[in-house]
């Protein structure tokens, strides 16, 4: 049986561990100490937390040696950006007007300053 991806990211440890892969791969015990101290949990709640994006597709394991390197594994990640495009444009025309409306604001306290500047000058 397949986790559904909003299940595995459901879970703010596992979404910090993806984070924290993103800035590339790192051992097994380099994420267990973040987790750990982050979110109080133990050794094995932390390798569970990998099993399970493991498992789920979204980290892979490579062992070098005694250790265990996990990386993201960006093709789960690529489906979910697919299934959110249906609902961008709920967000994307708000998000774009605000950025019209900071740019005005900024144009605006631009044309104040040289107004200022010349003000004093005279």
């Amino acid at each position: 049986m397949r986790v559904h991806a909003f299940d595995v990211l459901g879970d703010p440890a596992r979404r910090r561990i993806l984070e924290l892969l993103a800035d590339g791969e790192r051992s097994a015990g380099a994420v267990c100490e973040v987790i750990q101290e982050e979110f109080g949990i133990s050794q094995p709640a932390v390798s569970q937390h990998l099993r399970v994006l493991r498992e789920s597709g979204f980290a892979t394991v490579r062992p070098v040696g005694t250790r265990r390197l996990y990386a993201i594994n960006d093709e789960p990640l690529r489906e979910i950006d697919a299934w959110l495009d249906h609902f961008r444009r709920f967000w994307t025309p708000p998000l774009e007007a605000l950025a019209t409306e900071l740019a005005r604001g900024r144009r605006q306290r631009r044309l104040a300053q040289s107004d200022n500047d010349r003000s004093e000058e005279s």
